[in-house]
């Protein structure tokens, strides 16, 4: 071959040369071209690096890389440009997988056919570290067996010197050296770790004993406090951690890790642990028991919280009184249904004593121990129906600042009684359905499900039917109420019980009044023989008036004249040739003056305001206030007060 012939070649070959050695560079590299925004060559070690075959990342754009980064790449760039070379490690390139990478850049400026391109070389932060960590320990092994037998000297003898105390401690120890290797192990550690000391010393005994928390998270080395303490040189306490017995079954310990020196050298660490599982064992029933003991607290104080208010509101005796045949019909049923546990509904006209059944039916029942919660569904506001069944959490709504038990969890155990659950609205009849379907149910803001075991009784003066017809009930939460049907008969149908049921509140109010008030038998002629439509309870309003305005123990039955209502006749039409009562206007200012001190002693002589007696006579108080005036009872109701 001449001369010219092998001229071409020797001067393609640094060129190549070049190309060769920019693709076997040990640092990953790529050559790149800022004002295209393109990648234009890169080497086996940065496709490696970052995850791509070579085409696909010379397809991809230097920004597209650097995704978000737009402005620290053009920074860099700009600074490369400027100086000639510089170095980065604000810029954290995408791996293929969508890794974000921890390197460290430098570039250098490449000049090219009068365009600027940037040779870049990458190196891996995280390969870095490993690198120096082995580089010391390669140091250190360079030390020689000189300093590995000195370490071993300071363990031999700290085990030596303390033998005594090692073998008669209760707590466990044992000693590491700055490469985690176990030094020695006492008989107690042994004992609570369920591995012999020739099977622990010479080995890594965080792989063994310490390699996952208790829920079963990994430990890693760099995290364990113990190796913490050879690499800080700091004594590390650490309580409620678990260590691992051989068997494979958690041992609750806290321990003290304290570095061991060697001239000024920490070469390890020795760990004095102690075993606290039963202490745990027990803090934990401690706590289970204060909880249940606030959630039993909590639950007792709405509870009387709940009776001290039906005291307050009751105004029924407990026992259903009668001797009617529909009397005796309801107690029949009463007998059959309470010792069950179906679902019960009591139907009738209101005041007629419906809670009296539900509280019969709880109180015959097996659940007489826990209380009968009552709940009248039409004093509810429709948006506060969920939270009063359900209870609510803090936070839940405005307003909810605590959490709060509902009505089914206070009645848990025991009866719930529905009164009026005609007016429950149609969108939460549903869930009243569920709860009683599945016995589960969840308050108001929390995702956590509940069960309870209650026993239902509703009471409704409605058609249960005609409502379901027009679509104000669902069809399928009155069945699952009318399991058991119970009608409380209206007064006028059992006639025979009035004048039981008048004596009955009469001995009531005469002990109040402390007065000896008997009924008589024109009085008890004249109850049996009006129709009573409000039932039991205008009953008893009646004969609470009666005491009232009884003089020298005789009472004073005032009727009220309900469409026409004859006392005379007992018929709810006049007779043709009754003649109205004239009062004189002497005898009318007398009823009224009358009439008006009965109100001032039903309230306590309190005139104005909630519970006054212009609210109880259904008058403006000023309009009562004029008409004390007029009668002179100012005076007469300042005097009497104190014994009202």
């Amino acid at each position: 071959m001449d001369a010219s012939a092998q001229t071409p070649s020797r001067q393609r070959e640094p060129a190549d040369l070049r190309s060769v050695a920019f693709e076997f560079l040990i640092e990953p590299a790529l050559l790149l071209d800022p004002q295209s925004d393109r990648i234009v060559d890169a080497n086996s070690a940065a496709c490696t690096l970052l995850g791509y075959d070579r085409a696909l990342l010379l397809d991809t754009r230097i920004s597209a890389l650097h995704e978000g980064q737009l402005a620290a790449l053009i920074v860099f760039t700009q600074a490369v440009i400027a100086k000639g070379s510089y170095w980065s490690t604000s810029l954290t390139p995408r791996h293929a997988t969508g890794k974000k990478l921890m390197l460290e850049y430098a570039a250098t400026l490449v000049p090219r056919d009068g365009s600027q391109l940037l040779l870049l070389t990458m190196s891996d932060l995280e390969q870095r570290q490993r690198r120096n960590i082995d580089a010391v320990a390669e140091d250190h092994m360079r030390g020689g067996i000189a300093a590995w037998q000195r370490v071993e000297r300071v363990f031999r003898d700290i085990e030596r010197e303390n033998q005594l105390i090692l073998r008669a401690a209760g707590e466990g120890i044992y000693g590491v050296n700055a490469e985690g290797k176990t030094t020695f192990v006492n008989p107690a550690a042994e004992r609570m770790l369920g591995w012999s000391a020739d099977e622990l010393v010479g080995t890594d005994i965080h792989a063994k004993v310490h390699h996952h928390h208790h829920d079963g998270r990994h430990y890693p080395h760099e995290d364990c406090p113990i190796y913490a303490a050879f690499r800080d040189g700091s004594i590390h306490t650490v309580e409620n951690e678990v260590f691992w017995r051989k068997d494979g079954s958690p041992v609750w310990v806290e321990y003290t890790s304290t570095p061991i020196r060697d001239r000024s050298l920490v070469v390890g660490a020795v760990i004095v642990f102690r075993d606290v599982s039963q202490r745990r064992e027990a803090d934990e029933k401690l706590r289970a028991a204060l909880a249940e003991v606030d959630r039993l607290r909590e639950r007792l104080e709405l509870e009387n919280a709940y009776l001290q208010e039906e005291i307050r509101i009751e105004t029924n005796p407990r026992g259903i009184i009668g001797q009617s045949d529909a009397i005796q019909k309801t107690l029949v049923q009463v007998k059959l249904v309470a010792p069950t546990s179906a679902n019960v509904m009591i139907t009738g006209e209101s005041g007629t004593g419906k809670e009296l059944i539900a509280r019969a039916i709880h109180e015959a029942s097996g659940r007489s121990d826990r209380p009968l919660i009552r709940v009248n569904c039409a004093a509810i506001p429709r948006e506060l129906f969920e939270s009063e069944f359900f209870g609510h959490v803090k936070g839940a709504f405005t307003g909810a600042v605590r959490d709060r038990i509902g009505r089914f969890e206070l009645a848990d155990g025991g009866t719930l009684f529905l009164d009026e659950v005609g007016e429950i609205p149609i969108e939460l009849q549903g869930k009243l359905l569920r709860v009683l379907q599945e016995s589960h149910f969840e308050r108001v803001g929390e995702e956590s499900t509940r069960s309870v075991d209650v026993r239902l009784i509703a009471a409704t003066n409605r058609n249960l039917k005609d409502e379901v017809a027009r679509g104000k009930f669902r069809e399928d939460l009155y069945f699952r109420l009318n399991v058991f049907p119970i009608e409380s008969v209206p007064l006028r149908e059992r006639r025979e019980d009035i004048p039981l049921l008048a004596q009955h509140f009469l001995t009531s109010e005469g002990k109040a009044f402390k007065a000896n008030l008997r009924l008589s038998e024109g009085d008890a002629r004249r109850l049996s023989r009006y129709d009573w439509p409000g039932n039991v309870r205008e009953l008893q309003n009646v004969i609470e008036r009666a005491a009232i305005l009884a003089q020298n123990g005789r009472l004073r039955i005032d009727l009220p004249d309900h469409q026409g209502f004859n006392p005379t006749t007992g018929s709810g039409r006049p007779r043709a040739d009754a003649r109205p009562a004239v009062l004189t206007d002497e005898a009318m200012r007398e009823q009224e003056r009358a009439n008006i001190l009965a109100a001032l002693q039903a309230t306590g002589g309190k005139v104005f305001g909630r519970g006054g007696a212009a609210e109880l006579m259904d008058i403006k108080p000023t309009t009562l206030a004029s008409r004390m005036k007029a009668l002179g009872i100012a005076k007469v109701t300042a005097q009497s007060r104190a014994s009202l």
